[in-house]
Order: structure tokens, then C-alpha cells, then sequence
């Protein structure tokens, strides 16, 4: 039978073997879901709030344990780990608190007696979610789609299969009813193929944009909704009235998050020429105060990449910039012994044709461009096929907010680096996706959304 492996980023060895699901598990665990489906959607709102509630409560009390998990799966520094589950427990809670309303009826005045709009659930959700964030990216989504009903079936990276098979026993912990939440051990080609099942209601998808591009043509093909959160190469545009010192410890601290394997990242760094030596001069010293090494231990910033393939393809686009003209202002990168660990790079001297403008870097590099005027850095900052984060600094708020409006982002911070919040929606434009989540809107892109008229 075939096996994937979980393996320690941080030495390179093998954690444990886990055998893949066969056909017939993987089969039985649909049908499981539908038969779930009508038990869970069938529970009044406040119901199942409940049961998120328990789900919350689960995250706070081991926030340890499932923060020791990730870090030995994906490497992530162990303070940003629990900080990580404990996010998600405020998901949770949001939706708890909020899906009652959120999922009221509502009446609207037309030529009828009256007008109604009111949500149903859709059925059995896929999510094919990634491993930088094994916690996050997963429970972000389940979050909204339990909470209108919706059950979902779990395909996780191949990466973190032991924080795959934990979120399962999380919600049969939390006395969720069995197959509300379930996790499949297989393959990409096996997870794609179940798109067309006829038991299969919808997918949300975070990941690369290629395979993103995949999802997509395979659920349109079947008339499925799908949604999708891929890359982002993420400017940081610095201003020339911005507070430089303040820019400067939220660039360090934005880009190096998760050892650089965040999709919503900082990731190219534009300044005004005239600030652009004191910016350089305090990014580099900023980030040279960031300690790279074990991530178990609590005064690591930086721990180790996923995989060598991350080390290895990150420095191939650290040398082509560098072969077409970029300065190295930090040097970092392989570093040698066990696991897959690479020191911080800083880059001056890039330009929008360089790979480490072009594509999304995911691990720690920071390039940096000058611009003179606005209009070349809006031209810097949304040249690029992505679109999901940005971050603007100024001097007048106005101005930031200007400027903002301008770049192709569907999340942006003016004078801060924006993080996700459960009120507020977040996703994608461009190569980044389409569809969103968290909020009341990404709780509706898994609801049928119907209306009524009463004559």
C-alpha cells in the first residue's frame, strides 16, 4: 500500500509513515459525508454553534500539544505555532457567536405581498488545503462552511498528514456528529477526481496558482462553485513622509513570518529613493537581530523550510537575480548541516524583470526597489501577476488610502501589515485567486442564496 511520510524540517528525518487511504476507505468516507450532510444541516444554527464553541474550547486547552505538531511537521518556530491555534479558536468563536444572524432571513420590499432571501447549505465541501499554515488554512474555511451547515471533506498537504489526521480527531473530540468532519489520506489525482463525485457540492482550494488553475477547470466542468486563495507577491510601498523606523520593524517582522512561507507575506519591498538608504540600512539591521535555528526553541524567529526542494528553488531565484544585476545587502542563504534551513537575503539594485519580482518567493528574501515618483511605484507595485496582499506607508492616512485604492490588491494595510480577520473578508485578485473567505462573505459562497415572493 502506498505510504507518505512526515518529516522533520528542522533535521531531515522521518517523523513517522502514514499508509494512504484506499479507494474503497476513501469511498466509504464520502458516502459518510452525504449521510452526514442531512443530520448536520438539519441542526438549528444555535446547534451547531455549539458544537464550534467545543471545537474552540478544544484549541485553547491544547494549544501546546497542537503547537509542538505543526512545528515538527513544517518546521514553523513553536512561539508562532500556538499563535496559530489560537487564532483559529477566535475563528471559531466568531462564527459561534455570529451565524445566527449572519444567516437570518431577510425581507425585502417589491412588488409582492412579501420578498424573502434565506440560505441553505450546499452539501459536502472539498477543501484541498496546503501545509504552511496546517491549522490555519484549514479551519479558517471550516470555520464559515460548518457553520452554514455545510460538512467537509479534508484533502491536506502530503506534507503535514499527522496535523491532517489530528484535525479530524479534534471534532470527533468536540462531539461533532461523525462525518461532519473528515480526513482524506490520498493523492492529488485521487483528491481531483472526487470533484466530479455527484456527492461532491463544492471546493475551496489554497494553494499554487497552477494547481489552483486546475481545480478550477475541473469543478467548472462539473458546474461546481469553487474558491480559491493562491500566491501572492505582496509590495510593500514605503512613502517619502512614512515613518521609516516603524516601516522598517513591520517589513522585517511581515517578511520573515513563518520563516517567509506565507502566502499574504510582504514579499517586494518599493521605497522612495530619497528614504531608500535609511530603509535599506534598518531592514538589514532589523533583520540581522532575528535568530535562525531550531524551531522548538522559543528564541528562534526563523526556522527551517519545508523541504529542500523550498532551499533549493528559492536560491535559484536569489542567483538569477543576482547573475541579472541585483546587490546583495544581506547575505544569507543554504545553511549548511542537517535540515533545510536558509539565512535571510536582502536584495537592492532589482528590477521588475528579476525572478525575485516576478515570482512569489516563499521563504526569506527581500528585494528592494527605488521609485522617484507615485506613478512608478503604483507601476512597480502592480507589476505582477498577483494580487492578494499589500501594505502602504505614509505619512497622511488620506494619501495612503489613495494610493492604496490604486494597487491591484484584495487585501490591503495602510501603516500596517494587514492580517486576517474573522470579520473581515479576505482573497485574491489577478493569479491569486477568486472567491472569498472568513466574514459574512465567505460564509455565503458556500450557502445557496434563494428568494421568495409571497403574493
Amino acid at each position: 500500500m502506498k505510504t507518505i511520510a512526515s518529516i522533520n524540517p528542522a533535521t531531515g528525518q522521518v517523523n513517522r509513515e502514514f499508509t494512504l487511504h484506499s479507494q474503497e476507505e476513501i469511498s466509504g468516507k464520502v458516502r459518510k459525508s452525504a449521510s452526514a450532510f442531512e443530520v448536520w444541516s438539519s441542526l438549528d444554527v444555535s446547534e451547531r454553534a455549539d458544537y464550534l464553541k467545543n471545537v474552540s474550547s478544544l484549541l485553547r486547552g491544547k494549544k501546546e500539544e497542537l503547537g509542538q505538531l505543526i512545528t515538527m511537521e513544517m518546521g514553523k518556530p513553536v512561539k508562532q505555532a500556538r499563535a496559530e491555534v489560537s487564532k483559529c479558536a477566535v475563528i471559531f468563536d466568531y462564527y459561534a457567536d455570529n451565524a445566527q444572524q449572519l444567516l437570518a432571513s431577510r425581507e425585502e420590499k417589491t412588488d409582492a405581498e412579501k420578498s424573502v432571501i434565506f440560505f441553505e447549505p450546499m452539501g459536502t465541501v472539498l477543501c484541498i488545503k496546503p501545509w504552511n499554515f496546517p491549522f490555519w488554512q484549514v479551519l479558517s474555511a471550516a470555520s464559515h462552511i460548518l457553520a452554514g451547515g455545510n460538512v467537509i471533506l479534508l484533502k491536506h498537504s502530503s506534507y503535514v498528514p499527522g496535523c491532517a489526521l489530528k484535525l479530524e480527531e479534534l471534532f470527533i473530540e468536540a462531539g461533532v456528529p461523525e462525518g461532519v468532519f473528515q480526513t482524506l489520506l490520498t493523492d492529488s489525482s485521487t483528491a481531483s477526481s472526487l470533484i466530479g463525485s455527484d456527492k461532491i457540492a463544492a471546493v475551496s482550494f489554497t494553494g499554487g496558482t497552477d494547481a489552483g488553475r486546475k481545480v478550477a477547470v475541473e469543478a467548472a466542468s462539473h458546474m461546481k462553485k469553487f474558491v480559491l486563495e493562491l500566491g501572492g507577491s505582496d509590495p510593500f510601498v514605503v512613502l517619502e513622509d512614512a515613518d521609516v523606523k516603524k516601516a522598517v520593524e513591520v517589513a522585517a517582522r511581515s517578511r520573515f513570518l513563518n520563516s517567509g512561507q506565507t502566502c499574504i507575506a510582504s514579499k517586494r519591498f518599493i521605497v522612495h529613493e530619497a528614504i531608500a538608504d535609511e530603509f535599506t540600512s534598518g531592514f538589514v539591521e532589523q533583520t540581522m537581530k532575528m535568530n535562525v535555528g531550531d524551531p522548538f526553541d522559543e528564541d528562534t524567529d526563523i526556522g527551517p523550510l519545508v523541504r529542500l526542494s523550498q532551499v533549493e528553488e528559492l536560491d535559484l531565484q536569489v542567483h538569477k537575480s543576482l547573475d541579472m544585476g541585483a546587490k546583495m545587502e544581506l547575505k544569507g542563504g543554504p545553511v549548511e548541516g542537517e535540515g533545510f534551513f536558509y539565512s535571510p537575503v536582502i536584495l537592492s539594485n532589482v528590477n521588475t524583470d528579476m525572478p525575485v519580482m516576478q515570482q512569489e518567493t516563499f521563504g526569506p528574501v527581500a528585494p528592494i526597489i527605488t521609485f522617484e515618483g507615485r506613478d512608478e511605484a503604483i507601476r512597480f507595485a502592480n507589476a505582477t501577476p498577483y494580487g492578494l496582499g499589500a501594505s502602504i506607508w505614509c505619512g497622511e492616512l488620506q494619501d495612503g488610502i489613495s494610493f492604496a485604492k490604486k494597487v491591484h490588491a484584495g487585501v490591503v494595510g495602510v501603516n500596517g501589515f494587514f492580517r486576517p480577520d474573522a470579520c473581515l473578508p479576505f482573497g485574491g485578485m489577478k493569479n491569486s485567486g477568486m472567491g472569498r473567505e472568513l466574514s459574512d462573505f465567505g460564509l455565503y459562497e458556500f450557502m445557496h442564496i434563494r428568494s421568495m415572493k409571497l403574493y
